[in-house]
């Protein structure tokens, strides 16, 4: 008797099933794309996006007593029978401690120190004049300060919704206070944020030598919270220019050439929690702020100590590589080496700057 062929049967998922599972991982997928879109945005960005051109990286040569002719003649430059002037451009926000450093480090070669602030942040809120309600601290500057207010129009123009565009009308409102400060042709102007500071040696250098480039962008050593959480040398947007007919007063990319290890930029380098929160909803970033957590004081002071980021966001790369070198916090550095000399000098003073210092007052 011949065996009975084997009969093949094939399980098929129930349609329930299928049903059940969709409805939980959909709704998850959606939560988790609501919740943490610009996480994935950000991981996969080096598949989305492609990076800038390079710059070409200008060689930074500087030693202490090393005569300024041979600084020159080592960038290719010839030193000039007397110094330009220079003036040095600034939009302010609240930033009070980094403009005193800012100013206190320049004043020996700076001009006229051009600040302008606005009644209202970027994002349309009003806010007062910290610099104007605070001139008293800056006496030492007093005869080269240069002031303008630019009037908020977010409530008469809509622009609360767009604060790139408010931001860039007051970087435009910049060109008229130059002016006004008396800038000329074949004069040098630093065009760069509070905290983004270009170190003495570099303006002098700039200052005292012929043939450099017209514009020229400034590599700053980047840093978060303070001088103990270096990050990298990413910060490139400061710049210094020849001024000119055609030179108007921007904080994007101007030109391929940029002068290495020039200063540095420290973001989010305040002293009280109360700054901090004041920044991450008053600047142009703003939408960062997700949950209304982000601005708890307890959780601000946190990440600060472990130097993890404010608006829990991955770092902005263009390589996968270069994504996770940078995921987690930044590694503390107990070196507090070629730094602003007005800040050592007032270590007890800006104690919260300096390594070990990470511990804010609420204020």
């Amino acid at each position: 008797m011949a065996p009975r062929p084997l009969r093949l049967t094939s399980r098929r998922t129930p349609p329930k099933f299928l049903f059940i599972v969709l409805l939980i991982i959909v709704p998850l997928c959606v939560i988790g794309i609501f919740t943490h879109g610009q996480k994935i945005s950000y991981f996969f960005r080096p598949l989305w996006d492609n990076p800038p051109p390079p710059f070409e990286h200008l060689p930074h040569y500087y030693a202490e007593n090393v005569s300024m002719q041979h600084l020159c003649h080592l960038h290719g430059w010839s030193v000039r029978s007397e110094p330009r002037r220079v003036f040095d451009g600034i939009m302010f926000s609240n930033e009070l401690d980094m403009l005193e450093i800012r100013w206190r480090e320049l004043h020996p070669y700076v001009t006229k120190f051009v600040i302008l602030e606005a009644n209202t942040t970027f994002t349309g809120i009003p806010k007062p004049l910290f610099f104007a309600s605070n001139r008293n601290r800056f006496a030492f500057a007093e005869g080269k300060i240069v002031h303008g207010v630019f009037p908020g129009l977010a409530a008469s123009y809509g622009l609360h919704e767009d604060p790139w565009r408010l931001e860039s009308l007051q970087r435009g409102a910049m060109n008229g206070l130059l002016r006004r400060a008396g800038i000329s042709s074949g004069d040098l102007v630093i065009m760069s944020d509070t905290d983004e500071i270009p170190s003495p040696h570099t303006v002098k250098l700039l200052q005292w030598c012929d043939g450099m480039p017209s514009v020229l962008h400034l590599e700053l050593r980047d840093y978060m919270y303070s001088f103990e959480f270096p990050v990298d040398y990413s910060s490139w947007r400061a710049t210094i220019h020849i001024y000119g007919p055609q030179t108007r007063y921007r904080h994007s990319r101007q030109t391929d050439l940029i002068l290495s290890d020039a200063g540095w930029h420290c973001s989010f380098c305040f002293k009280h929690l109360g700054e901090f929160v004041f920044k991450m909803t008053a600047y142009s970033h703003a939408d960062r702020v997700k949950h209304k957590d982000f601005l708890n004081y307890s959780r601000i002071q946190r990440l600060i100590c472990q130097g993890d980021d404010l608006f829990d966001m991955l770092p902005e790369e263009y390589s996968f590589q270069q994504l996770i070198k940078k995921m987690g916090p930044i590694p503390r550095s107990a070196s507090a080496v070629h730094l602003p000399a007005y800040l050592i000098e007032n270590a007890d003073k800006y104690q919260f700057l300096l390594p070990g210092g990470c511990k804010r007052t609420p204020r």
